[in-house]
């Protein structure tokens, strides 16, 4: 869940709420006040949440439970009874909260739902009553053989309180494709969808369990209506996240989603937003990441009409943001399959891309010049690829790419940074087998630099895969013009095998003086 991923104070902040009315439980050792007073602190408590999105603060409080119950096992195993117990306290607070919280807001819950929660109260209490015992036990013998039935209680409240939540969402994810399909209503509709994205923000797991009860389906039919037009970035939105999963994959192709998404990019009376949003599933489906893209057999019979409309959105990209997803997508595809490099080549994308280049409000970031190097590398196997750098002044690109630097230290841009190096390195090395490439790419002085990516770790943010493609762009452009090295250079970094230049470059002490 992304909620691991925040600012600690923030998290603190967020759950202070929630812990210190779990710690006010704990010390009234979980009795009730009067009924009174009960009425008047629900009536608080839904005052105060009544803005909020209340399934962000059920998911909250799991993500709470799972971590109480997680460090409950590290202190068992460490024989802190004393933590032991008062963690449950307040774990059997937390869940008896969450449920109270969920069937507030909740409008109808299953037979089986009420089951699993009365199951999962009953275990915590017999959990809390079992670490009381142990508590007043000071036998270690008898607390040895009493803490496998711990142990064992333990894991069966995990696997209750998994497979509730498990049903709560479900649930969720039922009620908000009902919406989406049976009302007429924009707003209604429109609601729906936000929350399905938000629901789908939250990993891989919740993206599944969408997929299952036909998310994809649904949306995929919103996109079909005219009347929903208005919905449709948002609506492709909530698909680019979905479709991370094999689920959603399998969803999209029986829905002939790809056939969708390429009426869509070739229609010109859509936004751009909306060819942009297209663009970014199109990105989602074919990255190079995900293992499951080989059933996706009807894109081959859509791709060139989709690497079309992709260029084109390249060229009349209006931001630096709809540039990064078509480009993005391009460069996936360049990925899925090698036509799409013929395809590019054919439709001029190479004199596009570096006109792109040089304007620095289109591509404006380290993640647009990678997705842009990837697919430079990706074309430079075709021997025809050469002229078009040349004619592009594309090798003056490429070098200046050699000197890509995070401005910021932000990892992820710091990652985006070395891969742009790194692609770089490589598009000159395969193209440089054209001695013009090679020639203008020694006039450039791309010799030296290379030369400093290999010897100084900083330069290339001590990435070895950096390394590796300078050494074999260094040797390609070594061998075109053997006087542009220095001896010293020609020894350790040319003439020895790859990968003892390799060890050599990485073993050595950079010099400060």
């Amino acid at each position: 869940m992304h909620l691991i991923q925040v600012d600690s104070v923030q998290r603190w902040m967020e759950d202070l709420k929630l812990m210190t009315d779990c710690e006010c439980m704990c010390i009234l050792q979980s009795k009730p006040i009067s009924i009174e007073k009960d009425e008047q602190n629900e009536l608080i408590l839904s005052s105060q949440y009544s803005t909020c999105d209340n399934l962000q603060l059920l998911l909250k409080r799991a993500w709470i439970i799972s971590t109480e119950l997680t460090r409950i096992a590290q202190k068992l195993e460490k024989n802190r009874w004393q933590r032991v117990h008062s963690m449950t306290v307040r774990v059997n607070c937390h869940v008896r909260s969450m449920i109270n919280e969920y069937n507030t807001f909740t409008r109808s819950s299953s037979d089986e739902m009420h089951q699993l929660e009365k199951l999962l109260i009953d275990k915590c209490s017999e959990f809390t009553a079992f670490t009381e015992r142990c508590l007043q036990t000071e036998d270690e013998e008898i607390l040895k053989s009493m803490k496998s039935c711990v142990n064992e209680t333990l894991t069966t409240v995990a696997q209750y309180f998994g497979q509730l939540i498990e049903l709560v969402l479900t649930q969720e994810a039922q009620n908000l494709l009902r919406q989406i399909e049976l009302s007429g209503s924009l707003y209604i509709t429109e609601s729906a969808i936000s929350s399905l994205f938000s629901l789908a923000q939250e990993g891989a797991h919740l993206c599944r369990i969408i997929a299952k009860e036909g998310g994809v389906v649904a949306l995929f039919k919103i996109c079909r209506q005219d009347c929903f037009r208005c919905l449709y970035p948002q609506t492709l939105r909530t698909l680019a996240s979905i479709c991370c999963v094999e689920e959603g994959m399998h969803q999209l192709e029986k829905v002939d989603g790809i056939l969708c998404l390429a009426d869509i990019l070739t229609d010109n009376s859509h936004s751009e937003a909306t060819h942009a949003e297209a663009a970014a599933v199109i990105a989602q489906i074919t990255s190079p990441h995900l293992m499951f893209t080989q059933h996706l057999s009807s894109f081959l019979e859509n791709m060139e009409e989709i690497v079309t409309a992709l260029v084109k959105l390249c060229q009349e990209a209006s931001s630096g943001e709809v540039f990064l997803l078509a480009s993005a997508a391009l460069a996936n595809i360049t990925f899925f399959d090698t036509m799409a490099c013929e395809i590019l080549l054919q439709l001029n994308a190479m004199k596009i891309l570096l006109a792109a280049c040089s304007d620095k409000r289109i591509v404006d970031t380290p993640y647009s010049r990678d997705q842009v190097v990837t697919i430079l590398a990706n074309m430079s196997v075709l021997d025809q690829c050469a002229s078009e750098i040349i004619q592009g002044n594309g090798v003056q690109l490429l070098m200046e790419m050699l000197f890509e630097k995070s401005s910021s230290g932000n990892p992820a841009e710091v990652a985006a940074c070395e891969r742009v190096q790194q692609k770089s390195a490589v598009t000159l090395a395969r193209l440089s087998r054209d001695p013009e490439v090679a020639d203008a790419a020694i006039k450039l002085s791309c010799i030296p630099r290379l030369i400093k990516l290999c010897r100084s770790p900083t330069e290339r943010n001590n990435s070895d895969s950096v390394l590796v493609a300078c050494l074999a762009a260094l040797r390609r452009l070594a061998a075109m013009s053997p006087g542009g090295l220095e001896d010293s250079d020609f020894q350790q970094l040319v003439k020895p095998r790859l990968v003892d230049s390799f060890l050599l470059c990485t073993n050595m002490e950079e010099s400060f003086v």
